[in-house]
């Protein structure tokens, strides 16, 4: 049916219709939103060039053909192709700023950002000069900790030079770049002698049956932000093995495993990891200081060699 001779006639119609197909398809909902009402908002009101927190009288005004052609044209391609919004809009939100995301990054959505936003109270001593953000994709938990501390240089590292190239743009787009940069290297392998007061890391942690199930959502984003062996942890017993040499004395390590959580705690029984409770959903993100990664350094580097 044409746009001229449609129903559809205002920005609610278009939300309300996505809502529907978005049920009868099926859809994942799990790259920044969770439900199908708030993904159809994000498309329709993006494909809109309209912000999140329009204002509800908005949602009753009527569109022109070519919008309401393009919306749907948008809202389609997610059912038909089960892409991402964030891929579709070119953009995702993270601790309530706009970041420049697409298919050679993951889609902002850890639950590190509830840390950020508490600047990492209670565990995290003084002021850090010094943040690293391992295998930081498009940049978002580096530069939402750059905006926490504004007086700390950010260093984001990351084994893709494509995930760097759209990690640099969004060092551009919230002008920070006196003061955060990229280096691109596996693991710590880029940062020789350097230490630093907060390291945080959403690496790759998917175990090889979970990133089996996967929903083909996640399948457009670059399998080598997911998956990392067996159990998810190839990437992770290098970083524990590693820490201690990059954390300043009273440093902080925050690593995020996800559904991971598991294998970790039964790989380091002996470790006594802080799991971070959430107030605002996620789980399995550990926190170490490094006092625990000097002490526990051996043990770590032993595991890895095994």
């Amino acid at each position: 049916m044409s746009a001229n001779h449609s129903r559809l006639q205002s920005i609610r119609d278009l939300i309300r219709w996505g809502v529907s197909r978005f049920h009868g398809a099926e859809l994942f909902f799990g790259h920044g939103t969770d439900n199908a009402w708030d993904e159809a908002r994000q498309l329709v009101l993006g494909g809109l060039h309209l912000p999140w927190d329009t204002a509800e009288g908005w949602l009753d005004c009527r569109l022109e053909e070519d919008e309401l052609e393009a919306v749907r044209a948008l809202l389609q391609r997610r059912i038909d192709e089960r892409i991402p919004a964030a891929y579709l809009l070119g953009e995702a939100w993270f601790c309530g700023q706009p970041y420049c995301v697409d298919e050679r990054v993951l889609v902002p959505r850890s639950p590190i950002a509830e840390l950020i936003d508490k600047h990492f109270a209670p565990w995290l001593k003084g002021t850090p000069t010094r943040i690293l953000d391992l295998c930081t994709g498009s940049g978002c938990i580096g530069i939402a900790c750059a905006h926490a501390f504004p007086e700390a240089e950010v260093v984001l590292a990351d084994l893709s030079f494509d995930a760097l190239e759209v990690a640099n743009l969004n060092i551009e787009r919230h002008e920070l770049e006196e003061r955060v940069y990229t280096v691109q290297g596996d693991g710590f392998d880029g940062l020789p002698g350097q230490r630093f007061d907060l390291i945080v890391s959403n690496p790759p942690y998917v175990d090889a049956e979970d990133f089996a199930d996967m929903p083909a959502e996640f399948h457009h984003e670059p399998a080598m932000g997911l998956a990392c062996g067996a159990d998810g942890l190839d990437l992770v017993r290098r970083m524990l093995a590693e820490a201690a040499d990059h954390l300043s004395a009273d440093g902080l390590l925050v690593i995020e495993v996800g559904n991971s959580q598991v294998h970790v705690e039964a790989a380091y029984p002996e470790v006594a990891f802080t799991w971070v409770e959430f107030e605002n959903g996620g789980h399995g993100v550990f926190v170490l200081s490094a006092e625990q990664c000097r002490q526990h350094q051996a043990l770590f580097r032993a595991r890895l060699a095994s």
